[in-house]
């Protein structure tokens, strides 16, 4: 196991998780806030897992993972990254405004857990994705270097865009766990982002990839069979 690698990841973890409670907590206006250190403990202990996983299995793929902004990356997807960190950011505010320092939403307890158990589902099926592709990279861009094939195989052969589909799940998840509608009415727009950038990423593979045209034939959906 790189140590390096591993040392990078616990780094850019911490950093991550301390800035987001920054972000929840100052919205919130306290520290008395169970559910938002619930929350960043579980993505501490889920990141955690699934980046040694990656690093023990996959330390290409987790290098990548860990640069969510290369030099190979395209205009339109650094400005699409720029924004959505913008907008989680703000997203995580609105949460904190709305579910603690004015109480505008009340969510009941169950829908508490509910937000929790997704949360979690969403990680546990990022590690089946990662297992099934292992050129799931953050950019869009073709992996020449590592060899970058189609991957087919695990949820691929029902969906072209599993990681996003499951993404939802985090997204509904966070807001729920979190008690916020205010966050929860937001997710529509999320999810809209995201199938548009899909659909951008498809143009460069049906480009640039050999053989993804072929499986874009096979496989008809992009993110729930039978919908879209």
């Amino acid at each position: 196991m790189d140590k390096l690698l591993v040392k990078r990841l616990f780094t850019q973890t911490f950093i991550w998780l301390v800035f987001q409670g920054a972000l929840l907590f100052i919205s919130a206006g306290t520290l008395a806030w169970t559910a938002a250190w619930l929350w960043l403990l579980e993505f501490a202990a889920t990141s955690g897992w699934i980046g040694l996983w990656l690093a023990r299995t996959d330390p290409g793929l987790l290098a990548e993972r860990l640069a969510p902004f290369q030099r190979e990356q395209a205009a339109w997807d650094r400005v699409f990254m720029a924004a959505v960190s913008v907008g989680w950011c703000a997203w995580l505010c609105l949460i904190g405004i709305d579910a603690m320092r004015y109480r505008w939403s009340l969510v009941p307890l169950w829908l508490n857990v509910c937000g929790a158990a997704a949360i979690f589902l969403c990680i546990y099926a990022m590690r089946v994705v990662f297992a099934a592709n292992r050129y799931a990279a953050p950019v869009v861009k073709i992996q020449s270097e590592r060899g970058h094939a189609v991957s087919d195989s695990g949820p691929y052969a029902y969906v072209r865009h599993p990681m996003y589909a499951f993404a939802i799940l985090l997204l509904a998840g966070t807001p729920l766990m979190l008690g916020s509608w205010w966050g929860l009415a937001c997710v529509p727009l999320m999810v809209a982002a995201i199938g548009w950038r899909a659909v951008r990423e498809e143009r460069v593979l049906a480009a640039e990839l050999q053989g993804y045209r072929a499986y874009m034939e096979r496989v008809k959906y992009r993110f729930v069979p039978g919908i879209w």
